[in-house]
């Protein structure tokens, strides 16, 4: 059967998803459409590329996370310059090894830019903080930025939507006015767009599978906030989750796939294998156990 999916950010979590998409594939759903912020929108990438669940597991497994890691050269020389980095470029890390990486593994597909594929095949949340606004990626560039979506490349819109503020460096798309916008992890806007998928009158072509990777947000424990760092962490949490939140609540949540990753931070990029297969085999559990009863 034929499905739409919309899968969430979550950093490294996103090792679940891969557990996920093996127990999708023994229910025989194909994806028709998918899109994902983040992490998820990686995930949707290789999937509308055309890459088989095998070979997505292999491509996350086999990485080496910490290599995509960048920073400025001369911060391994003068480790406070980094510091410098983050202020004046806003980020620790270039995400240039990121896109790269990304570019290569279309690249095995012929997947360059959104012309290469169906259309209306993958969407892409992005999030634009110098107009303030939720960008998708195909839909929103020529109305917002008057760039062709034919000629933007695919590897470029993931590694925006996975630009984690403060992480990476923002990345810079040029609009219709002299000032360029900066683009930030989509997470912070919609990191669910689990309502990308709805026509006009709010109706569905086909069932759409969301799938998130945290507990269901009505039975989420309050956080404990001690210092200012948790207080920093409480609030981008707040702002990742309060978009979709309402959303959610308001909607048929039997059509949403929770896998409450727990005790993994999102950018611990340091993750070991047994991590890393848990997180595999807890995707794989969830699915199995909700797709008894789904669509």
């Amino acid at each position: 059967m034929k499905i739409d999916a919309v899968f969430s950010g979550g950093g490294v979590k996103a090792y679940a998803l891969i557990g996920a998409l093996q127990s999708i594939d023994e229910n025989n759903l194909a994806f028709e459409r998918v899109a994902g912020t983040s992490a998820g929108a990686i995930m949707a990438a290789f999937i509308a590329a055309g890459f088989r669940t095998k070979d997505i597991g292999e491509l996350i497994q086999d990485l080496d996370i910490q290599k995509l890691l960048d920073p400025p050269k001369i911060s391994s020389i003068i480790p406070i310059t980094k510091w410098l980095f983050l202020y004046f470029r806003m980020g620790l890390y270039k995400g240039d090894r990121l896109e790269k990486w990304l570019y290569t593994q279309l690249a095995k597909k012929e997947i360059y830019t959104f012309n290469d594929l169906n259309q209306d095949s993958l969407k892409v949340v992005v999030s634009d903080i110098s107009l303030g606004k939720m960008v998708i990626i195909p839909d929103d560039l020529q109305r917002i930025y008057g760039i062709d979506p034919k000629y933007f490349p695919v590897s470029k819109a993931v590694r925006m939507s996975a630009g984690y503020p403060y992480f990476f460096v923002p990345k810079k798309l040029p609009g219709q006015s002299k000032r360029k916008s900066l683009i930030v992890d989509g997470g912070l806007l919609s990191n669910f767009p689990l309502w990308i998928f709805e026509n006009e009158s709010k109706e569905q072509v086909r069932p759409v599978l969301g799938i998130k990777l945290s507990a269901y947000s009505g039975k989420q424990e309050p956080r404990k906030i001690s210092n200012a760092l948790d207080m920093f962490h409480a609030l981008f949490s707040t702002m990742l989750q309060a978009h979709d939140a309402r959303y959610i609540s308001s909607s048929h949540t039997n059509n949403i796939l929770f896998i409450p990753v727990k005790q993994v931070a999102s950018m611990n990029f340091a993750i070991g294998e047994t991590e890393k297969e848990r997180l595999i085999r807890q995707g794989r559990e969830r699915a199995t156990e909700f797709l008894k009863k789904w669509p």
